[in-house]
């Protein structure tokens, strides 16, 4: 039996020597290759915390001390120090999150992956424990270069630094790396710190000095090498600034020496403040194909040959991100006007073809999206139309600043959402569920939603058109759906996808769910059910169309892969009562929770969204036995004829 397997909590690691801790790091970089290539995962940013998180749980006593992941991806390792070794189904239902999750462990404290918050829970987790009286534990939050170029993080700075009574130990885990390399000022001192070659010769010289004058020595070493200066003071070369952020600093320690690790740990520990450990380190550290990946070295897998680190399979079809990428290039190439910003997410989001071909009109701001939000109004202000392409899920960190900067003042921006809807296997931190419920409260926005690539490439053209107000475009993830033509476009640009004879139940589908609409529609066919479906392509403003044909149905469902609190379907039912029409609305959508890690398909089936279920329930609120019942059948004088019923046709 290896190390590994004998490891069942974090004080089974007390008993091992340091060769031995050695010995279990490669095991673990052994274990990580071999599960995460067959299930896919986060492989690249765990390879590179290995050595950090074993000396982590050597030095502290988790879970008394509190310690703190930003951006919870690198949580490998700690799962497998505390009990959880079973990687057979991790990101699937019914198997490890991909995340920290409390609920598998009281070691797990935050389970939010949204970069740069670590500092703010540390902080507020340290005071508390001071206030009562628990001196005895520490706080340890491990937080990544690139997540210090969030706002977030130095706001929380500000309040630790303001208060050195506190055991608080921050370990910045310095890849030079976010998903791609890590960008800014901060990154750029950083990087003369990690390839500074006086650092190494400057470390071994003075510690052989004073290892020469026994304890007492190494104790005054311990005590020079932390420095006198705060961290901010020696990044920025300006004492004077930053005199009161006097936070101690020590480092850089190579972050893949276990021996050097504890060593700057227990003196972080032993310090009694808070104290901030500087380790240098690699992502995808032990692993060839990793290393090379001059992408994001492998930050994020699918499933690969554990040898070669190539694909198994490759999915066939062109990506949503792929047809955006390309589209922006030649929209680019078309209008000078038109730049590329993003929350250093250019590769992930489609930005770097845009890049390539337009380098000097893309701003990767770093993981910062407020920033990019009101930047943005900045760029239109100046004449420009921004395009700002973030995942979904981090619209939200950016919402005061969608309303008050931009939309206050008419700003031309364009937001693009990337897996957007239900994303499957990374939890309820990263679905992004949420962006059309809080951004259709914006005065003045526009939301469009695209169910094939061709819309794609069409709603795109039209938001970058928009030079009054903020537009919204936003799609899933994976691969586009084959093309869906519509029957028609009415004059205000509505697209009908189907339609029966029979006016009785209006079909609203909002983006992808137009391949869910359809299905509807042909099983109601099947039960003497007339169906139209409709997609709107611009969801907000409802368009008046969408009023006009739901007055002549007797029934309306709405189906949107948001939450459905606050959704599209409300506000199609808000308007109709505005309009003084009294069509009963079912809007359908996902709950209002936080959506446990499972394949898109399970948490669609469980939320009710599949054809078959939609079906069933539409037949029986036809039927008049489910609520909200369907309008009767009008009599044959007050039905007005098909081609009347759509609001006009496009010229």
């Amino acid at each position: 039996m290896g190390l590994l397997e004998s490891i069942r909590g974090p004080r089974d690691l007390d008993a091992l020597s340091k060769d031995q801790l050695v010995q279990l790091a490669a095991e673990i970089r052994t274990f990580l290759v071999s599960e995460v290539s067959r299930t896919g995962g986060h492989l690249g940013p765990n390879l590179g915390v290995v050595e950090l998180t074993l000396a982590i749980h050597r030095t502290f006593d988790s879970p008394h001390d509190a310690v703190v992941f930003d951006t919870g991806h690198q949580s490998y390792v700690h799962k497998l120090l505390t009990g959880r070794q079973d990687f057979e189904k991790l990101r699937e239902r019914g198997g490890l999150a991909g995340y920290p999750q409390r609920s598998e462990s009281p070691h797990d404290i935050v389970e939010s992956s949204h970069a740069s918050s670590s500092l703010s829970w540390a902080d507020g987790i340290s005071r508390a424990f001071e206030m009562t009286g628990q001196l005895d534990r520490s706080v340890v939050a491990v937080v990544g270069d690139g997540a210090l170029t969030g706002g977030m993080t130095w706001e929380a700075l500000n309040n630790i630094s303001d208060d050195n009574t506190r055991r608080l130990i921050i370990v910045v885990n310095d890849n030079g790396r976010s998903y791609a390399p890590t960008i800014g000022g901060m990154a750029r001192f950083l990087n003369t710190v990690r390839t500074r070659p006086a650092y190494k010769d400057l470390y071994l010289t003075s510690r052989r000095m004073f290892d020469r004058l026994g304890g007492p020595g190494r104790a005054l070493y311990r005590g020079v090498r932390g420095g006198t200066h705060g961290f901010l003071s020696r990044f920025s070369n300006n004492e004077a600034l930053y005199s009161n952020l006097d936070i101690k600093y020590i480092g850089p320690v190579d972050g893949h020496d276990v021996n050097a690790m504890l060593e700057a740990l227990e003196q972080a520990k032993s310090y009694g403040a808070p104290v901030i450990v500087h380790a240098i380190t690699q992502k995808g550290k032990g692993y060839a194909p990793a290393v090379d990946d001059e992408a994001d070295q492998f930050h994020a897998v699918g499933k690969i040959d554990p040898i070669t680190g190539e694909p198994i399979s490759s999915s066939s079809g062109q990506s949503w991100t792929g047809v955006f990428s390309d589209s922006l290039v030649s929209l680019a190439e078309q209008d000078e006007k038109i730049v590329g910003v993003t929350a250093a997410m250019l590769r992930p989001t489609g930005l770097h073809k845009f890049a390539e071909r337009f380098p000097n009109r893309v701003h990767d701001v770093g993981i910062a999206e407020q920033h990019a939000a009101t930047s943005a109004a900045g760029l239109a202000f100046g004449g420009l139309h921004p395009v700002v392409a973030i995942y979904a899920t981090f619209i939200n960190r950016a919402f005061d600043q969608v309303l008050m900067d931009i939309a206050l003042h008419k700003a031309g921006v364009t937001f693009v959402l990337d897996r957007a809807g239900v994303t499957g296997p990374d939890g309820p931190s990263h679905h992004g569920i949420w962006d059309l419920a809080i951004l259709q409260l914006v005065p003045g926005i526009r939301l469009a939603a695209p169910r094939d690539a061709e819309r794609l490439q069409e709603e795109l053209a039209e938001a970058v058109a928009v030079d009054d107000a903020p537009t919204v475009l936003r799609f899933p993830k994976g691969n586009v759906l084959p093309t869906i033509p519509a029957l028609r476009r009415t004059a205000d640009n509505v697209d009908v996808l189907y339609e029966s004879a029979k006016p009785d139940v209006l079909i609203v589908t909002v983006g992808p769910m137009a391949e869910i609409g359809l299905d509807v529609a042909r099983r109601l066919e099947a039960q003497g059910i007339g169906a139209t479906v409709i997609d709107p392509r611009w969801v907000v403003p409802v368009p008046t169309s969408v009023i006009e044909l739901a007055r002549t149905h007797r029934l309306v469902i709405s189906i949107e892969d948001g939450i459905r609190v606050g959704g599209i379907g409300t506000r199609i039912r808000q308007d109709l009562r505005s309009a003084g029409v009294d069509t009963a609305v079912d809007e359908l959508g996902l709950p209002d929770s936080f959506i446990a890690h499972a394949t898109r398909e399970q948490i669609m089936s469980d939320a009710g969204l599949t054809g078959q279920q939609i079906a069933r329930d539409v037949v029986a609120q036809v039927l008049g036995s489910r609520i909200p019942v369907a309008r009767p059948v009008p009599s044959d004088e007050d039905r007005e004829p098909a081609e009347h019923r759509s609001g006009g046709e496009q010229a």
